[in-house]
């Protein structure tokens, strides 16, 4: 009794101290908390002193001498800042009247990779960087104005930091009107196109009402703009011709209008226009006449237009051959002729509004060097007119919603899945041969060398490809930052960020139905496939093998066990906490970082190895969180595939003694929680040289005369007296 009221008060005491941190941690993570651990110089050189933060923008106003030279503000505070962990990344940074960013401070983050794996002088390091970041190009350019760098080991959480601090600094510039950046005030309802319209028009009432826009600069134009640059390179290079004569005369117009398009295009293009485009998909027409193209040459060797971008707000579209049709002609008949027309397709995820203004921005290069340009751009300004737009409805009451966040989050992993294509089609391609092989087993297992090098070459595939390049090895941090979410309120965002791992995390899901987890365990794991090729290593140095007896391994491999639900119960209290303990997984430092670390987690990594060198995967069997995960919810897996004979274990031990992990019990059952799915045992079991059945129906075959049994498809011998009896573990 006295035990249990003492058990009692001591889960009291542990809630109470759990909630308490919880709130504590709440509470500090604003703007004025972490402005506390800062001096005003971190932010501005020479100021001495923060006002209080406004209450109608979260903003801390940074001063020197009294006077307010700058804004401090939390990045978290404006747009989210979710990284690969889950948890918000938290960045100070201070932005002047020019909308200059003066000075960035990292200030707390969760981050697994970065928080255990990075010094973290190195990400302050390249987060103080974006002082002197100019938010108004930035504004103008969509937020692509500046160069990313990359951390190797930390591109995620990088790129989660650079989009947070552009995206926030605007919407700070925005809100408070610094640089010249106009707030963005909300004009009614959003507008929607007439699709119902579809007038004919011809190209004078186009021309005349704003359907199509007209931009002429001839070469007087041009040369007087680069002499107004001063670069007397660029003046030297004159365009040739007459001051009048057309250097460009570009139209544009909206042509996914359908009154717009039809004019145009004529019926049948228009038809065509509407199939090329997808959902939420628009399309401009650009034309063009003079001595300048504004579709160049670049994009025959780039597949981009680098001549002309599509710039709406604080949004950008770089245009793609693939997103590019040239136009024979146009249906109208009173319409000049032009050498150029060509089709651009907006993208969906570019968020463009065919109802707001937006520009198309032409590039005006010149050569001042051999491998050197001057630039210049004009702006070809559109606005839909109104005839093609509904009447306004009334305006709804104001509600706060988070749709532009989520689209801005999207984007992000949008376009993070788009820069790794190559490295998605890899993997791809690495998890159909790999299902392929664990579908037609037999198969692949018939000619015992073959196989034997096919593994080795996938196993080199998984450490080089998926480890040490890309790094993409799943570990149990990814199921604690997935526990935390879902105790939090999940969202795939960030989970969506490393699309590698997300696409592993959703093959694992599927193969412990059919395969348990010797699928990820034995093939795709990048430091499993280290232990087994520095075990391959040492046995062809001849270093000794021990096998450990049955009833030791049988009691260490619950070890791993015992080391995942220390670890989750522990994340239940504190991820950041969990993710330090698991450091007992040594994949950041072998895999991710590759040795690249402090002395301590190198030893532990290299003694692992090297244990593994005599005990082969010695982590696999005896330590490893992640397996242990992945071993519970495998026992619900629907189909056993590894056959075996009524002899194994009765009385034959050659699996028993082969298997590279000691998965087979002396009995002949395999674990399937231990199995790595090496498949060795089904190469015994079709083996002439080493399986007893096979070899005693060879023989018995080769005194009768009979041909040999069909061993390939895994069948016993037909009048074999177990015949009958095979079973499946």
């Amino acid at each position: 009794m006295v035990l249990t009221r003492a058990l009692r008060g001591w889960l009291a005491a542990l809630v109470i101290t759990i909630a308490a941190l919880v709130a504590a941690a709440a509470e500090a993570d604003s703007l004025d908390s972490f402005l506390t651990e800062l001096t005003p110089a971190d932010l501005v050189p020479g100021a001495d002193g923060f006002g209080p933060v406004r209450s109608d923008v979260p903003v801390a106003p940074v001063l020197k001498a009294g006077e307010t030279v700058a804004y401090a503000f939390l990045t978290s505070d404006f747009v989210g800042t979710t990284g690969y962990s889950g948890k918000p990344i938290h960045v100070v940074a201070a932005i002047d009247t020019d909308a200059v960013l003066t000075g960035v401070k990292l200030v707390k983050h969760s981050e697994p990779i970065v928080l255990i794996g990075i010094p973290n002088s190195k990400m302050v390091k390249l987060t103080e960087s974006y002082a002197g970041l100019d938010l108004k190009a930035e504004a103008a350019a969509g937020g692509d104005a500046h160069d990313l760098d990359i951390i190797s080991g930390a591109t995620v959480t990088i790129m989660v930091i650079d989009d947070s601090l552009v995206r926030a600094g605007i919407k700070v510039a925005r809100a408070l009107g610094l640089g010249g950046l106009s707030p963005v005030q909300p004009d009614g309802p959003k507008r929607e196109v007439d699709m119902a319209r579809e007038e004919v028009a011809d190209w004078t009432t186009l021309a005349g009402d704003g359907s199509v826009r007209r931009m002429t600069l001839d070469v007087g134009q041009i040369n007087a703009a680069f002499e107004a640059t001063g670069d007397q390179r660029a003046i030297r290079r004159r365009e040739r011709g007459a001051p009048d004569d057309t250097f460009i005369d570009m139209h544009m117009a909206l042509v996914s209008v359908p009154s717009i398009g039809k004019s145009l295009l004529g019926e049948a293009e228009y038809q065509n226009l509407t199939s090329w485009l997808k959902e939420g998909e628009h399309a401009i027409l650009v034309l063009g006449r003079g001595s300048y193209s504004f579709k160049g040459s670049g994009y025959v060797r780039g597949g981009i237009f680098d001549r002309v971008q599509l710039i709406q707000g604080d949004a950008s579209v770089r245009f793609f051959d693939r997103q590019h049709k040239r136009l024979g002609a146009l249906s109208t008949a009173d319409s000049p002729s032009f050498a150029e027309l060509d089709l651009f397709k907006i993208p969906a995820d570019a968020e463009f509004d065919p109802a707001e203004p937006f520009r198309l921005q032409l590039l005006v290069q010149r050569s001042v060097g051999a491998l050197e340009r001057a630039f210049l751009t004009f702006d070809l300004g559109y606005k839909l007119p109104e005839q093609y737009l509904l009447p306004a409805a009334p305006a709804p009451k104001v509600v706060e919603d988070d749709t532009s966040e989520a689209a801005a989050k999207a984007a992000l992993w949008q376009r993070i899945w788009k820069d790794r294509t190559v490295e998605i089609g890899v993997l791809a391609v690495m998890l159909l041969v790999l299902t392929g092989v664990f579908f037609f087993q037999f198969q692949a297992t018939v000619n015992a060398r073959t196989f034997y090098w096919f593994r080795i070459g996938y196993l080199t595939v998984t450490l080089v490809f998926l480890g040490w390049y890309a790094n993409a090895q799943l570990s149990v941090v990814n199921l604690m930052a997935l526990a935390g979410s879902l105790r939090s309120g999940f969202s795939w965002d960030a989970f969506l960020l490393d699309p590698l791992v997300f696409i592993q995390w959703f093959a694992v899901a599927a193969a412990l139905l059919f395969w348990g987890r010797g699928a990820y365990c034995g093939w795709l794991c990048p430091f499993g496939a280290l232990q087994e090729l520095t075990n391959k290593i040492a046995r062809a140095f001849k270093v000794p093998q021990i096998t450990l007896p049955w009833g030791l391994h049988e009691r260490l491999w619950p070890a791993k066990y015992m080391i995942f639900l220390g670890l989750f119960a522990v994340s239940m209290v504190s991820i950041p906490l969990a993710e330090t303990y698991a450091e007992v997984e040594p994949f950041k430092t072998a895999i991710i970082l590759k040795f690249v670390r402090d002395w301590p987690f190198v030893v532990f990594a290299v003694a692992l190895l090297l244990a593994g060198l005599f005990i082969e995967r010695f982590y696999c069997r005896y330590m490893c969180p992640l397996g242990a995960a992945l071993a519970i919810p495998a026992r619900v897996r629907m189909f056993d595939w590894l056959k075996r004979y009524h002899e194994c274990g009765h009385p034959c031990q050659t699996c028993a003694n082969e298997c590279p992990v000691q998965a087979i019990h002396p009995t002949g059952e395999i674990n399937p929680n231990e199995c790595v799915n090496c498949l060795h045992c089904q190469v015994l079991y079709q083996s002439e040289a080493k399986c007893p059945v096979v070899i005693k129906q060879l023989k018995r075959r080769a005194k009768t005369g009979r041909p040999a049994p069909d061993v390939a498809l895994g069948r016993p011998p037909a009048n074999h007296p177990n015949a009958n009896r095979i079973k499946v573990s």
